[in-house]
């Protein structure tokens, strides 16, 4: 046998051990029919979420205390934990401002898109009866609906 048929049969063989061994690793990730496809250049369709599950409410978390005791809430807190949950939009006509408990906020933040209705996962108190916590830019406001009175503040809880 000369050199060049030699050097032709090696390769044969690594060509072989390499392609076996490429077939074992694609049988061990399972892929018994040899490698995967490559989706086109443009994607594949992504089938997207099978629906949103949303997260359930603590217990009693809609039990509202019937009586307010006012020193108990009025407070102005820095909020230990931070959410990211979206842009935020003032009233037309309205800048950011900190408010603080005892001011009353105008009707114009009492509008649907500024209550935190699931405020539990925001780590908010169980808001008293009249009272509904309202977004405010990052912070959550505390504020009778009857009124416009700002009961608590818990500052940054949205920044």
């Amino acid at each position: 046998m000369t050199g060049r048929q030699k050097l032709g049969v090696s390769a044969v063989i690594v060509l072989i051990c390499v392609g076996g061994a490429a077939a074992q690793q694609e049988r061990e990730h399972g892929h018994e029919n040899g490698p995967r496809s490559r989706p086109a250049a443009h994607g594949e369709p992504h089938p997207g979420p099978r629906g949103y599950e949303r997260v359930p409410e603590p217990r009693g978390w809609n039990s509202r205390p019937n009586t307010v005791d006012r020193p108990t809430y009025q407070h102005n807190f820095q909020a230990s934990r931070h959410y990211r949950i979206g842009p935020y939009h003032h009233p037309q006509g309205w800048v950011a401002r900190r408010w603080a408990h005892g001011e009353i906020l105008p009707r114009a933040y009492w509008a649907p898109q500024y209550f935190i209705g699931d405020y539990w996962l925001f780590g908010l108190e169980v808001p008293p009866v009249g009272y509904e916590w309202v977004r405010d830019d990052d912070d959550a406001l505390l504020v009778s609906v009857q009124t416009g009175e700002i009961l608590q503040v818990e500052y940054g809880v949205f920044g």
